[in-house]
């Protein structure tokens, strides 16, 4: 009867996984702004100043995100799921009944609605987040990793779905981000009702292993799912191959639900797997044993104030296995400058306060990094309908959007790939972070010395690459650098940054586009003004190229100075590997 219990749990746990990528995968809606802000700008006669404002009242959602931890303290998820669809379904829903000419509302009111359509997205992402926690305690970074990369492909699911319906739409897609989160709740709701209890739960070795080869699975899945969309959303077809195409991808979402009760009803296949990557001295272990005893440790010392230890002597782990929390190194290891060695990190995985955050150098150092880096490309993707439009290449928008969303998401699987290659070859995560921005001052400098569509293409995907790594590694780096029980806490101080860049480099863009623009007569629409040539964005991706590399700076010397406490942990770990390698 356990046995039965526990099979059980691990199957619905899985329903749990799939239902978390579906709405991940329809809830990020903020991403096709670009396929329709052209016709908000037109219908309101606003210039692009105003325009932007409305884009970053979606990003300033984000500042709410609190909210819904705080809803989750009070409500279930179930209800919390559905307030967000409610949010979601009043903010866009009135603007397209607005942009349809069937209500009328001011400007303001679009801009309320923009920052609750904003908070909704928030809300889905926190619902989520504890889904995946609660439900994978153990491989809990793998889960977190893939759900969250289905966020990147929104906008080309978006486009498909609206091609589908009518190509010659661009207020449809406010109506689908209204709809369609709905009805993904509804879709999503008997997993989540049927949530397995905890004590299901298995965490044992056996159990994590076989779940990390499932995730591997998923991954694989996930790429062949990225690459679908990429083909076929960004190409051009009438409504009904795009009908087909639709089709493909929503049975590509659907698919995840027959690997996991096909590995656990075959376990043959699952031996077979297993004994693959369980050979003595193979590089490619997805479940290490310190992690398990890392989980372990985390679910007995609730009381302790110190749950991640990665000393790689005596003076951080002591031998009998008591942290000496607070140390952090005096001066550098290797005889860095001061810049280097001043109030530097000890350890990974110290618990910081919110307080004790805000006066670290490191953060500020990663702050500007995700300023100038992962930031900005989401302004980029916000502006690149009139991006397009003032190249000549405003039929071409839908195509751009899809570009950016598919890489998006392939930046976001990438973010993963530390972790199943760290026994080959072993980095610290905030040097795959500088990594991961080089992409986009490269971009911007190739969007600034030509105005083709292949080098727009070219740097729009480079940027989506480089801002949905960036997205993705950010959860991991902050809890590391800052402590695991704090990450909510200090997450969400790091993504302040989002509604600042996006207001700032959103205004910046739209200065330089009005200063250029001129008015263009319209016959229903009325006066509006317009910039047609490259002159509409030179200078703002001047600007912005040299923000990012400022954040690539800031991000090579946030690497370099954690660079030894991040050497230290991956001593210590690979010593306790060895360790239950000999036992």
């Amino acid at each position: 009867s356990y046995v039965v219990t526990t099979m059980t749990g691990q199957s619905r746990k899985w329903m749990v996984l799939v239902a978390t990528i579906w709405i991940q995968a329809f809830t990020g809606t903020n991403f096709d702004f670009s396929d329709y802000s052209s016709s908000l700008k037109s219908l309101l006669n606003i210039s692009q100043i105003k325009l932007n404002y409305l884009a970053t009242a979606n990003d300033m959602g984000k500042v709410f995100g609190w909210s819904s931890g705080l809803a989750l303290t009070r409500l279930p998820l179930s209800v919390v799921i559905f307030i967000a669809s409610a949010m979601g379904l009043l903010g866009y829903g009135l603007q397209w009944l607005a942009i349809k000419n069937l209500i009328s509302l001011p400007y303001y009111l679009f801009f309320l609605l923009s920052l609750l359509s904003g908070c909704s997205i928030c809300w889905f992402n926190t619902v989520c987040f504890v889904l995946c926690i609660r439900n994978f305690p153990v491989n809990r970074p793998l889960a977190l990793s893939l759900t969250v990369s289905f966020n990147g492909v929104s906008a080309a699911l978006y486009t498909l779905a609206a091609n589908s319906i009518d190509p010659s739409s661009d207020s449809l897609y406010l109506l689908l981000n209204a709809l369609v989160p709905l009805l993904t709740s509804l879709a999503a709701l008997i997993p989540i009702l049927l949530q397995p209890p905890l004590d299901s739960l298995s965490r044992s070795a056996d159990a994590a292993s076989r779940n990390s080869v499932i995730f591997l699975v998923l991954n694989i899945l996930a790429i062949f799912t990225g690459i679908y969309l990429l083909l076929f959303a960004s190409s051009t077809s009438d409504e009904a191959t795009s009908r087909i195409y639709f089709g493909g991808a929503i049975f590509l979402l659907v698919s995840p639900l027959c690997i996991p009760g096909t590995i656990y009803a075959r376990g043959w296949f699952h031996n077979a797997i297993h004994s693959s990557f369980q050979v003595e001295g193979s590089g490619f272990i997805l479940v290490h044993v310190d992690d398990l005893e890392l989980h372990k440790e985390l679910l007995s010392r609730q009381n302790s104030t110190l749950n991640l230890s990665n000393g790689d002597d005596h003076d951080l782990l002591g031998e009998n296995g008591s942290v000496h929390g607070g140390q952090r190194a005096k001066t550098s290891d290797v005889g860095c400058d001061k810049v280097l060695g001043q109030d530097q990190l000890a350890m990974l995985g110290e618990e910081h306060t919110a307080a004790e955050v805000v006066q670290r150098v490191d953060f500020w150092l990663y702050y500007i990094a995700y300023f100038c880096g992962g930031t900005i490309g989401l302004v980029y993707s916000n502006n690149l309908g009139q991006i397009a439009q003032s190249l000549g290449l405003g039929s071409s928008i839908s195509t751009l959007v899809t570009l950016y969303s598919s890489f998006s998401f392939f930046g976001r699987l990438l973010s993963a790939v530390p972790d199943y290659i760290r026994n080959k070859f072993y980095f610290a995560r905030t040097g795959w972070l500088a990594i991961g921005l080089f992409p986009t001052p490269v971009a911007f400098i190739l969007l600034a010395v030509s105005d083709s569509e292949a080098a727009l293409k070219v740097s729009t995907a480079l940027i989506g690459l480089s801002s949905g790594f960036i997205f993705a590694a950010a959860v991991a780096v902050t809890s590391e650098l800052f402590g695991p029980n704090s990450v909510s806490v200090n997450h969400n101080i790091l993504i302040t940054n989002i509604p600042i860049g996006s207001l700032l480099y959103g205004f910046l863009a739209a200065a330089i586009y009005d200063a250029n623009a001129y008015l263009v007569t319209g016959d229903f629409m009325g006066d509006t003004l317009m910039c047609m040539g490259r002159k509409c964005y030179f200078w703002t991706f001047v600007w912005w190229g040299g923000m990012s590399v400022l954040g690539l700076a800031s991000s090579v010397l946030l690497f370099l100075r954690t660079k030894h406490a991040y050497d230290h942990f991956e001593r210590h770990r690979s010593r306790i590997l060895a360790q239950s390698l000999v036992s």
